[in-house]
């Protein structure tokens, strides 16, 4: 029986001739992300935002109006109204009350459910949160806290591990995967809450795993081929890990796009935000941050040039110092 295979063997694709290319569509789809951020903006969750949230179901599509004035009805504050998921199911946000706790919270929800069943019969509430404004300023410092530590990090040991070209084309590679991922939930308007910062953090890691994979190949042919010219090495080192590249991403999508299908509506955002950065990631590693060493002024003579600088030290350390009395 053959064995099936996503990418032949000895494949010979010239992905740095095309580096040029990358990097002006990489640029272009960076600045349309950071443009529709800025422009639109996130549809910030409650997590976020601090509120009272409420997802409503109907039995057939409502019309926006008519619930947003059962809504202003209530005397509790200026609501807000979005479509969710489907045209029967409208997200409603409400201001907190200041006083009460969760006490006022939950009046406030029956008080919308009765006004809502006597206006919309057979209407549902599949789930309401409420999160104060105090908390949702802290969680949206530690989410961006979280998300920059993780880049820094994975950069300055990308740094330290190879040379500091890796920790910087690293760097940029995943920095516009994380943009990419803004810029789409900026686009598409869907809910940005705490769930999607794990499917960013999430996403960070799997393209820092596909990166090193790359990265550690390319270190490899560089002491195996020194004499080897580096747009040939790289090339040779992508195409050399791109089954196991293809391989994965394909897997993953597969769970994701099951995951999107059967998961429901609470799940979609996170599992699109995956599914984008699965796509991204690997777009990023095999195109931009491989090509971006060469950019950068990496070399085969650059690398054996550190590496002897380590051996030589090694070597000191473990002749160490002379005790035996015998003049040098």
């Amino acid at each position: 029986m053959k064995l099936l295979k996503l990418v032949p063997d000895n494949t010979n694709i010239g992905f740095v001739k095309l580096r040029h290319w990358a990097f002006a569509l990489t640029a272009l789809l960076t600045v349309l992300a950071v443009g529709a951020t800025f422009y639109k903006g996130l549809n910030l969750g409650v997590d976020f935002v601090g509120g009272l949230m409420i997802e409503a179901k109907f039995e057939t599509p409502p019309q926006t109006d008519k619930v947003r004035t059962v809504i202003d009805r209530l005397g509790v504050g200026d609501g807000s109204l979005q479509q969710f998921g489907d045209p029967k199911t409208v997200q409603i946000r409400l201001p907190l009350p200041e006083q009460g706790g969760a006490g006022a919270a939950n009046a406030i929800v029956e008080k919308a459910r009765k006004a809502m069943t006597a206006e919309f019969p057979g209407v549902t509430f599949s789930r309401y949160d409420t999160v104060s404004g105090k908390v949702s300023g802290e969680l949206i410092q530690n989410g961006v806290l979280a998300v920059m530590l993780a880049v820094i990090g994975i950069a300055i040991f990308s740094w330290f591990r190879y040379e500091w070209q890796f920790g910087v084309s690293t760097f940029v590679a995943i920095m516009h995967d994380v943009l990419m991922t803004l810029g789409f939930f900026a686009i598409t308007q869907l809910e940005f809450d705490l769930n999607i910062v794990a499917a960013v953090l999430t996403i960070v890691g799997y393209s820092i795993n596909d990166k090193m994979v790359i990265d550690d190949r390319i270190r490899e042919n560089m002491r195996k081929y020194r004499k080897m010219d580096m747009k040939s090495l790289i090339d040779l080192s992508v195409n050399e890990t791109l089954p196991r590249t293809v391989m994965t991403s394909v897997t993953v999508l597969l769970a994701l796009g099951a995951l999107l299908l059967l998961g429901g509506h609470v799940l979609r955002g996170f599992t699109a935000a995956m599914m984008l950065g699965i796509i991204v990631g690997t777009y990023s590693s095999v195109y931009v941050s491989s090509s971006l060493l060469i950019s950068l002024g990496l070399s085969p003579a650059t690398a054996e040039k550190k590496a002897s600088k380590v051996n030589i030290a090694a070597q000191a350390e473990r002749m160490g110092p002379r005790d035996d009395g015998a003049r040098p």
